[in-house]
Formats: structure tokens, C-alpha cells, sequence
């Protein structure tokens, strides 16, 4: 079988970031495949699914109510390997462009007080399997060492 290109990455050289993982075009649409990073893989401990999943249900909860990128969401969501997320946006982007939604979204994590949305019985099939105070230390932590300082090496895959 021909490899996928998110398996061609060199992994061992791979930074925290946003990086544009690929483009497809569905009928007339560009969709653009971000990869968002938090993690350095193979170098830093992985999140653990329980903050990972409050990451997912806020973002995406923030992401779809977005003024601007809201009907553009086509998915949000966390990378089996638990470094970071996918976000799938209808458009042709550059990484660069979405920093700052992904700014203003990590800040809104970082930020939220109360219940995550959608963390019940009745709307997740795994509703106690929710961190978000480690969701808001690790978003604080990306903004800070990552989207704040935000440069080259940070938005374009190694080679």
C-alpha cells in the first residue's frame, strides 16, 4: 500500500505548532487539514485522554459558534497519538492565517469556567472522561511556548 502523507512526516524532527497536513478538494471546495500540535512527538509525555477530551468539546463548541469560521468548520477533533488535533476547515488556508482563531480558541479554553458543554450522559458517550483544568493549564502552556511566538519553524513540516 502507498503510504499517506501524514506518515511521511519526519516525527523525530517535529515541533509543537500549526502546520497545514494537506489539501483536498471535495466537488467546487478546497478543505484545508491543519495540524495543531501541543505536543513535541516522541520527546514530551502525551495528553492524556481526559484533557484532551475537554479540549474537543469546548473548541469545538467554540469553533461552531465562531461569527466568522463557524459554517466553514468541517471537523475538530484529537490525533490518535495524542500530541494534538486535527481541524478541518472548508477554504483553502495557510497556517499563518489561523493563528489567530486558534489564538482567540486556546485563550477561550484556557479562560472557561463552568461546565463543559456537552459533558453529560445524555449528550457524551464518555462524559466522565473530562479534565479541564489540565485542558487550561496545557492551552495556557501552548499559547505562551507556541502561538504567541508563533515563527517559521513552528508553521512548515520539517524536511
Amino acid at each position: 500500500m502507498k503510504q499517506i502523507a501524514s506518515f511521511t512526516i519526519d516525527h523525530m524532527k517535529l515541533l509543537r505548532g500549526v502546520y497545514v497536513s494537506r489539501k483536498d478538494t471535495v466537488g467546487a471546495e478546497t478543505l484545508t487539514t491543519f495540524d495543531i500540535r501541543m505536543t513535541r512527538p516522541n520527546f514530551e509525555p502525551v495528553m492524556n485522554t481526559a484533557e484532551i477530551h475537554a479540549i474537543e468539546h469546548i473548541a469545538a463548541t467554540y469553533l461552531r459558534n465562531h461569527p466568522d469560521y463557524g459554517n466553514k468548520i468541517i471537523y475538530f477533533g484529537p490525533m490518535g497519538c495524542r500530541t494534538g488535533f486535527y481541524l478541518i476547515l472548508a477554504g483553502d488556508y495557510e497556517g499563518e492565517a489561523i493563528i489567530p482563531l486558534l489564538t482567540t480558541m486556546f485563550e477561550f479554553i484556557r479562560d472557561y469556567e463552568g461546565e463543559v458543554p456537552g459533558a453529560t450522559a445524555e449528550n457524551c458517550g464518555n462524559y466522565l472522561d473530562i479534565n479541564l483544568n489540565m485542558a487550561k493549564f496545557l492551552s495556557d502552556k501552548f499559547l505562551k511556548e507556541v502561538l504567541y511566538v508563533i515563527d517559521e519553524s513552528n508553521l512548515i513540516y520539517p524536511n
